[in-house]
């Protein structure tokens, strides 16, 4: 049976935009900004790295006393990567970005530039992924950064334990780096290590990092919303489905991760040249799916309402389709308004909204930023997430410490040779 023709905005889907390696010094090969996001470091330009590490996969039981619904039967324990050398040597505790488990692609490359230079690295899933927010986050509802600092901090000094014991590691002293979400997060980690004093980073490297959290997903949740075509809704859910399911079935062992949107965009090349709008229509719908992950299994653990019927059981049988469906048409910032805020706030009556906004944001720990000699920051200028104003106040927050590419999207150049080697030598 023949599936229904896309619609034009995704049937257009991405296309014959070309390298360009003329750039002043820094040879990354797409200019488009967007593309970059999307196709990331194509293999023939990424640094070279080892394939095989000495690595292993754990589980954290964080709270063994916690009750999880059916539906979410995969729960309870918390998966991180240990990957160590034979020697002593420092540890670098790694954070994934939005809805980013702790073995994606970036994660898995990253752990291999690390190793290279003679590190440990322990792998930690961003906060917004269902597994950690079920099983290690103690509200369940993330995006409050200074509370998902305190569970990342938590785990951390928990994987720690379990690494020393199972592989009896010996650690020189400790580093902190994140991408994207989760390099927000590893501020906000910092800071909190200077109270309790736990791992004393020596040194904190902030990738990409989100200024402002509201900002940056207003700006994808436009992304998507100003692609949709007439009527989206159910309709345009089964397309997308429809044209993932032809990238699955032509390549199985394709992962739903961050990659995953590069092979999608390898896949329609063929389909002609694509407007700039499909690319970001892309773009959006990764960070709606992620966002809706998220939502989905956070309104399940806490019964609130948000997605399913407040007291409604599902079970391991429980058809979640129309439930798919509603939480992929719901936008981050519909989250925040009619779950996380009110959530949060019933917690602390007193809590503005405004409050909620500015308490996510870099500006609201800048003058720890601004004075924390140990803490750099990797960017590009045409960083999609960040909204007008935001690379100024980078550039002007950590002065000599930042590094601003020219371009390279939103993390698309982590894996070029130029940008790990200044992560590598930023820790080295």
């Amino acid at each position: 049976m023949r599936h229904p023709a896309l619609p034009g905005f995704l049937a257009g889907l991405l296309m014959a935009f070309q390298f360009n390696t003329t750039a002043q010094g820094y040879d990354y090969p797409f200019t488009d900004r967007y593309v970059a996001t999307v196709a990331g470091t194509p293999e023939e330009f990424r640094a070279k790295v080892p394939v095989d590490i000495p690595r292993k996969v754990y589980q954290l039981e964080v709270f063994p006393d916690r009750q999880y619904p059916d539906a979410l039967f995969y729960a309870g324990k918390l998966k991180y990567a240990l990957v160590y050398q034979e020697t002593r040597a420092p540890l670098i505790f790694m954070i994934a970005g939005t809805g980013a488990n702790f073995d994606s692609q970036k994660m898995r490359f990253m752990e291999r530039a690390f190793y290279q230079a003679g590190f440990h690295v322990i792998s930690i899933a961003s906060p917004t992924h269902p597994q950690f927010l079920t099983s290690a986050s103690s509200s369940s509802v993330p995006g409050r950064v200074a509370d998902d600092a305190a569970d990342l901090y938590r785990v951390m000094e928990l994987a720690l334990k379990q690494a020393q014991e199972k592989k009896h590691i010996e650690v020189s002293e400790f580093y902190l780096t994140g991408y994207s979400l989760g390099a927000s997060d590893s501020a906000f980690v910092a800071r909190l290590d200077e109270e309790r004093k736990l791992f004393n980073f020596r040194k904190v490297l902030l990738i990409n990092p989100s200024v402002s959290l509201i900002n940056s997903v207003t700006i994808l949740d436009a992304m998507l919303e100003d692609s949709l075509p007439p009527g989206g809704g159910p309709e345009f859910i089964h397309n997308v489905l429809t044209v993932f399911s032809e990238v699955v079935r032509k390549q199985p062992k394709v992962r739903f991760d961050e990659n995953f949107l590069y092979e999608v965009y390898k896949y329609r090349q063929r389909q002609g040249k694509a407007q700039e709008q499909n690319v970001k229509a892309l773009i959006g719908l990764s960070f709606r799916i992620s966002a809706a992950n998220m939502a989905f299994t956070s309104d399940v653990m806490n019964n609130f309402g948000y997605i399913k019927p407040k007291n409604e059981i599902l079970r391991t049988t429980t058809p979640l389709t129309d439930y798919f469906i509603v939480s992929h048409q719901a936008s981050f910032m519909d989250y925040v308004d009619r779950y996380a805020y009110p959530y949060f706030k019933a917690h602390e009556p007193g809590l503005t909204k405004d409050e909620l906004f500015h308490n996510i944001t870099l500006n609201s720990i800048s003058d720890y930023l601004r004075h924390s000699e140990k803490i750099g920051m990797m960017t590009n200028e045409d960083d999609i997430i960040l909204a007008p104003g935001e690379i100024e106040f980078l550039r002007e927050t950590f002065g000599e410490r930042a590094q601003i590419y020219p371009r390279g999207g939103h993390c698309g150049n982590m894996e070029y040779p130029d940008n790990v080697a200044y992560m590598v030598n930023f820790f080295k």
